[in-house]
């Protein structure tokens, strides 16, 4: 099976430095930050459809712009690529998120993934009116998960939960095609969550031999409710014509880091709930390892980003070859959708899209993706707003 890769859309500013946050940990950057705007965010947009990218991703949070409302802006600047919206559950109504994700389709011709955040970080989400404990957050994206997947099938829902309740729930339109949930957590809680929901089930950059035990874990417990997923993992890239030119960029944006940026990044990173979060700090033991390849933690894979950004904390660093090679590795683990991004964001979509996919491409890895048939998937573009069936969940 060709692998799929998706870029990034930095919705909280980009620079030629590393721009920290996320996970609780206001951004910031060593250099000067390209704002957020939707010219900005449409050239990475343009450049990541041009390179052959199937999708991008869009994260959320307090630290980022809003990832529905930017996204729908740039539905009108591409032709093609995908949007991979990340939103928290307990947020909204399972009913109005299911709506929202149908005209996000009818609009965009099927142009809508959906990542599915639960919440690692409980001072994050209260600033949100949400007091829920971790544990009980991933109980009620479950509930809400139940009512949304089966709005998207056409049923009429009832459901009284502990967490989520609805009565008479219903879509006057399904969306086509049915979005596919991609879903992230490492924690106990999160993983039966995503063995009954997830399509496809992300990991952060961890070495291989870490990935392959994770990937084990959760395909054993979608095997118990007969389910089989897919997976993907969460990296940044360095890459250039040479090893030596990768790791001399990874320098620079090591150099760009002062002790006293990253001793506050790790303070605040270290009361996170997150259990991913927990294994990225584990692989610099949480800023105690500084040195360029002190920071390489398997072949290729650089802990550095991890110093001064919350989440996705790892990079493959070296040339397009050694960077394809790597990914070759992780399709070996059932790796199938990569989601990738890099500092800055526009020029790293080129360097990766133009040096390591035409190499993939030679080695029947990749193959870029085709404008024919209007759709995504060659769905067609439009669904008739008509009554959905009378069928009902309970709880």
């Amino acid at each position: 099976m060709p692998l799929t890769f998706h870029w990034f859309l930095p919705t909280y500013g980009d620079s030629r430095h590393i721009v920290g946050g996320g996970h609780g940990v206001a951004t910031g950057s060593a250099g000067g930050v390209r704002p957020a705007t939707l010219g900005y965010l449409g050239q990475v947009a343009a450049a990541a459809e041009q390179l052959g990218f199937a999708g991008a991703l869009t994260p959320t949070g307090a630290w980022c712009e809003d990832a529905w409302l930017t996204t729908a802006f740039l539905v009108e600047r591409t032709e093609r690529l995908k949007f991979l919206v990340a939103f928290r559950p307990g947020l909204i109504s399972p009913t109005l998120a299911a709506q929202m994700a149908a005209t996000y389709q009818w609009h965009s011709g099927g142009r809508l993934l959906l990542n599915v955040v639960t919440g690692g970080e409980s001072h994050e989400q209260r600033a949100y009116g949400d007091f829920l404990a971790k544990d009980d957050r991933y109980a009620r994206t479950e509930e809400f998960l139940r009512v949304v997947t089966a709005l998207w099938r056409g049923e009429t829902v009832d459901l009284v939960g502990r967490h989520i309740s609805v009565e008479g729930a219903r879509l006057g339109r399904v969306p086509a095609p049915t979005p596919p949930i991609y879903f992230g957590g490492s924690s106990a809680a999160a993983g039966p969550v995503a063995a009954r929901h997830a399509d496809v089930y992300l990991t952060w950059g961890e070495p291989p031999d870490q990935v392959a035990a994770k990937l084990d874990w959760i395909q054993r417990l979608a095997r118990e409710h007969g389910r089989t997923l897919r997976y993907g993992i969460r990296l940044h890239v360095i890459t250039r014509d040479t090893s030596e030119q990768a790791w001399a960029e990874a320098q620079r944006l090591l150099d760009g880091l002062d002790a006293e940026t990253i001793e506050r990044v790790q303070q605040g990173l270290a009361r996170s709930e997150s259990e991913g979060q927990r294994r990225m700090l584990a692989l610099h033991g949480g800023g105690t390892r500084t040195g360029l390849r002190d920071l390489e933690v398997a072949p290729n894979l650089w802990a550095g980003i991890g110093l001064v950004r919350g989440g996705a904390g790892t990079a493959l660093v070296g040339s397009h070859r050694e960077v394809a090679d790597r990914i070759a590795e992780y399709a070996t683990l059932g790796i199938t959708e990569f989601v990738l991004s890099g500092y800055p964001h526009l020029e790293e979509a080129y360097w990766f899209g133009e040096g390591v996919l035409p190499i993939l491409a030679e080695r029947g890895l990749w193959q870029a993706p085709s404008l024919a048939g209007g759709g995504a998937d060659g769905a067609a573009l439009a669904v008739p707003f008509a009554p959905t069936s009378p069928g009902k969940v309970s709880p």
